[in-house]
C-alpha cells in the first residue's frame, strides 16, 4: 500500500508538470479511442503509467516526429497451445507486432492434463513481457462423446482459482445443448462465475435457443461465420468477437456486414482463436485483423477501438486499452494508420527490443506433462471401415472449421473403404488412457495422396488424429508420433518425411519459436506436396475434425458424431 501511494504521488506530480516524466514521447499523433480523435502533443510516462498528454519534459525524450501512438492491441480470445510454443516464446512473437494483452482459454491443456496443465499455464505466464489473462475452461471434456486425458473439470476444481487476479471468468461454453437443457453441471459453473465474464461458443444457434443461451448470462460469441448470424447474436446482447485465425477466417463477412449496415462498433472485438506461429510471423497478430478491417473500408480509429478499448471494457480490464492519464503505458507506434505497420512497441512504458527477451524466466514443468501419449498396439484391422450402400462422409469447408455432413457411396475393396483422389481415411486414436478406442471415417476435400498426416493436437480432447490414403503410411505416422511423445508427423511413400515434437502434453514444444516455425513450415510444404488442397491448413484444419461441438459431422475416438443431432452415429 505504501509503495502504491508513493507511485501515485509521483505520477500526479508528473501529470501536473512539477516533476519530469521517466519518458516523454514528443510530437506525436495520439489516437484517442474515447473521442475517436487524433490529438497532437507529448505523452508523459511515469512508473509504466501514462501520466499526461500535452506538453511535457522527461528524463528521457523520444521525438516521434508526427508518428501515431495507438493503445496496445488485445486478443479477446485465443489458445496459447495452438501456437505450439511456451508463453514466453509466444510473447516474443506477438508483442513486437503490437499485441500487448491476450485473454487465453487453456482448455486444450486442461483437457489433456487437468489442473496440472492449468497450473503450468498460470505459472509460465508470470513475469513475461505480455499481459496474460485466463478464462477457466468450462467444457472439459467438450462432450461425453469422446475420451479426454483428465476427465471432467468441475466447479469444485474451479473454485480455488476464482480469486486469482488474472482469472477473468468462464471460458467458451461449448456444451450449449447442456445450457439449453438446464443441465445442473453447467448451471453450477455459470452460478460460480456469475459475477465474472462468461464466454460463448454456439455456432449456428438461432431463434429461441439463442435467446435461452443469452438468458443464461453468457456475454460473448466468437463462432459467427456470417453477418446474419453475428447480427442476431448482437441483437441478443452478445459481444461479437470477430475471428481471423489460421483456419477460421470470419472477418471479411462480419466487417462487410457491419459496414453495410453502419451499426455501432462498440460491441465488436477482435480475436485470433487459433493461429499458427508462422502466420503470426508473416502477418502479425491482432494488427492483421485491424489492417484487414481497414482494407475493407472500416475507419482506422474504429478498427483500433475493436482491438483495444472495446475488449478492455467487455472483460473489465481497467486501465488497459486506451491512451489517457492513469492507463498502463502499453503503446504501439505506427507511421501510417492505413498500413498499421508497427515500428515500435512499449510494454508498461518500456521499449520492446532485444534486451527485453534476454532474461527468460524459469518455470518448473511437472513430469506428468512430459509423458502424454499412451496407445495400444495399432493394427490394420482397427483401421477398416465397412462399405455400406451410403456412408456418412465428413466434407471440409475451405477456410472454415465447419464441415458438411454427406451421405455418399464410397470406393471399396473386399467390402472395406479404399481411399482415392476424392476421399481420404480419417482416424482418431485415443492416446490418454490405453483404451484402444479407434474411430474411422471417410473425409472429402482434404486432398492427400500417397501419404498420411498425424497429430496429437485434436480439439478438444487431443487424441491422435490422422488422415491418409493408405493404411501403411497411417500406421507409420501414428507409431512415430507415439515415439516422439506427441506433435506433428508427415509420412509419404512409406517413409517418415518429418516431424515436430510437442513434448509438453503433446501440445507445446519446448524449442524456440524460430525452431518451431522452421520445422512447421517444412512440414506444411511437405503436406501440400502430398496434395493437401489449397484453403486447407494441413494441421489446424485436421485438428478440428475431432471437435464435436462444431457443425456438422465430426469424428471422435468413440466414432462419428452428428453435431446437429448431438449424438453418435451408430452403424
Amino acid at each position: 500500500m505504501k509503495k502504491y501511494k508513493e507511485i501515485l504521488k509521483k505520477n500526479i506530480a508528473v501529470a501536473n508538470g512539477f516533476e519530469k516524466a521517466d519518458l516523454v514521447l514528443k510530437n506525436a499523433r495520439i489516437v484517442n479511442v474515447f473521442s475517436e480523435e487524433i490529438c497532437l502533443g507529448d505523452l508523459a510516462i511515469s512508473n509504466g503509467t501514462i501520466a499526461g498528454i500535452g506538453s511535457y519534459e522527461g528524463l528521457e525524450e523520444v521525438d516521434l516526429k508526427g508518428k501515431y501512438i495507438v493503445p496496445g492491441f488485445i486478443d479477446a480470445h485465443m489458445h496459447i497451445e495452438s501456437t505450439m510454443v511456451t508463453p514466453f516464446e509466444l510473447a516474443r512473437a506477438i508483442v513486437p507486432t503490437g499485441t500487448t494483452t491476450i485473454i487465453a482459454d487453456p482448455h486444450e491443456l486442461v483437457n489433456a492434463a487437468g489442473k496440472t496443465g492449468l497450473n503450468y499455464l498460470l505459472n509460465a505466464t508470470e513475469q513475461i513481457p505480455l499481459n496474460v489473462f485466463v478464462m477457466l475452461p468450462s467444457s472439459v471434456p467438450a462432450t461425453p462423446f469422446e475420451t479426454n486425458g483428465a476427465g471432467p473439470f468441475l466447479t469444485a476444481d474451479m473454485q480455488p482459482y476464482l480469486d486469482h487476479p488474472r482469472i477473468l471468468g468462464l471460458g467458451e461454453i461449448m456444451c450449449f445443448p447442456d445450457v439449453l437443457a438446464g443441465d445442473p453441471v453447467i448451471l453450477d459453473k455459470l452460478t460460480l462465475c456469475r459475477h465474472k465474464v462468461s464466454d460463448g461458443h454456439a455456432p449456428g444457434l438461432s431463434g429461441k435457443p439463442l435467446q435461452a443461451y443469452a438468458c443464461a448470462g453468457i456475454n460473448s460469441e466468437h463462432e459467427s461465420t456470417t453477418w446474419s448470424e453475428a447480427l442476431e447474436k448482437l441483437r441478443a446482447g452478445f459481444y461479437i468477437l470477430v475471428r481471423e485465425g489460421s483456419a477460421a477466417k470470419n472477418l471479411h463477412a462480419i466487417i462487410s456486414g457491419l459496414l453495410a449496415t453502419e451499426l455501432p462498433i462498440d460491441r465488436f472485438l477482435f480475436c485470433t482463436d487459433d493461429k499458427h506461429l508462422q502466420d503470426i510471423h508473416h502477418d502479425g497478430h491482432i494488427r492483421w485483423n485491424i489492417k484487414q478491417a481497414i482494407d475493407l473500408g472500416l475507419c482506422p480509429i474504429k478498427a483500433i477501438k475493436m482491438a483495444t478499448i472495446n475488449t478492455a471494457q467487455a472483460y473489465g480490464l481497467k486501465k488497459l486499452g486506451a491512451i489517457a492519464p492513469g492507463f498502463r503505458a502499453d503503446l504501439v507506434i505506427v507511421s501510417d494508420l492505413g498500413t498499421m505497420a508497427v515500428e515500435q512497441v512499449y510494454q508498461h512504458g518500456r521499449p520492446v527490443d532485444d534486451h527485453l527477451w534476454e532474461h527468460k524466466p524459469h518455470h518448473e514443468i511437472d513430469p506428468r506433462l512430459l509423458n502424454s501419449v499412451h496407445i495400444q498396439t495399432l493394427t490394420p484391422e482397427k483401421l477398416q471401415l465397412p462399405i455400406r450402400k451410403k456412408n456418412h462422409v465428413i466434407e471440409i469447408v475451405k477456410n472454415q472449421i465447419e464441415t458438411h455432413h454427406l451421405l455418399e457411396s464410397l470406393p471399396g475393396k473386399d467390402g472395406f473403404f479404399a481411399p482415392n483422389e476424392s476421399y481420404a481415411k480419417l482416424c482418431v486414436i485415443e492416446r490418454h488412457r490405453y483404451t484402444g478406442n479407434v474411430g474411422v471415417a471417410a473425409i472429402k476435400g482434404f486432398g492427400i495422396r500417397n501419404g498420411a498426416i498425424a497429430t496429437s493436437v485434436a480439439h478438444d480432447s487431443h487424441n491422435i488424429i490422422v488422415v491418409g490414403d493408405n493404411d501403411q503410411d497411417i500406421l507409420l505416422a501414428v507409431n512415430h508420433l507415439a515415439e516422439i511423445g506427441g506433435g506433428y508427423v508427415v509420412a509419404g511413400n512409406h517413409n517418415i518425411i518429418g516431424a515436430v515434437p510437442l513434448t509438453l502434453a503433446g501440445l507445446i514444444s519446448l524449442d524456440s519459436g524460430e525452431v518451431v516455425q522452421e520445422k512447421v513450415a517444412s512440414l506444411l510444404a511437405s503436406a501440400h506436396k502430398l496434395g493437401v488442397a489449397p484453403g486447407v491448413d494441413p494441421f489446424i484444419t485436421l485438428s478440428f475434425m475431432a471437435l464435436p461441438v462444431i457443425p456438422s459431422l465430426r469424428l471422435t475416438d468413440l466414432g462419428l458424431f452428428d453435431v446437429d443431432a448431438f449424438q453418435l452415429i451408430l452403424e
